[in-house]
């Protein structure tokens, strides 16, 4: 499988990597997270080059997780702002965050703190059970085959 077809898998995991699954879109998530907004702001903080980030904003916007909003008339230039399918990657962000404080920190500590503004404290990203509650563990959870796996097999099962 050639990687421009991975986000034809029937696989939630392939489809999101297959718009956020290289290292510059995740920094330019992180840093559209942290209040940039600007082509050369982007481009300042990350020092990829102007093609690349041209392409990543591109594809972000493509697939709405950012959007263009003007802020210069005469001379148009853009600011690149985060949609509600863009924010709702934050949890993904969080996670990388908590692995790499854990894993990554080369024993000098988190290089950020998060605090929740409602509450005013500290927090560690945690991944939840919707239903209980309780702290996700890897070793407790079964995956089960969706109604979106038997849709796709049976879309190709009739294309065959």
């Amino acid at each position: 499988m050639k990687w421009h077809d991975v986000g034809e898998q029937p696989c939630s995991v392939a489809r999101t990597l297959s718009i956020v699954g290289d290292r510059w879109t995740m920094l330019i998530l992180r840093n559209a997270f942290m209040g940039v907004r600007r082509f050369d702001a982007f481009q300042s903080v990350l020092g990829v080059t102007r093609h690349v980030l041209a392409e990543r904003l591109k594809r972000l916007t493509e697939h709405e997780i950012l959007i263009k909003v003007p802020y210069q008339d005469r001379q148009e230039r853009f600011e690149y702002r985060l949609t509600e399918k863009g924010l709702d990657l934050y949890p993904l962000l969080l996670s990388l965050v908590k692995w790499g404080d854990k894993w990554m920190d080369l024993r000098l500590g988190a290089p950020l703190e998060y605090t929740h503004k409602t509450c005013g404290k500290k927090f560690t990203p945690l991944m939840v059970c919707s239903e209980c509650g309780e702290p996700i563990d890897p070793r407790a959870v079964t995956p089960m085959i969706g109604p979106g796996m038997v849709q796709w097999a049976a879309k190709m099962q009739a294309a065959v």
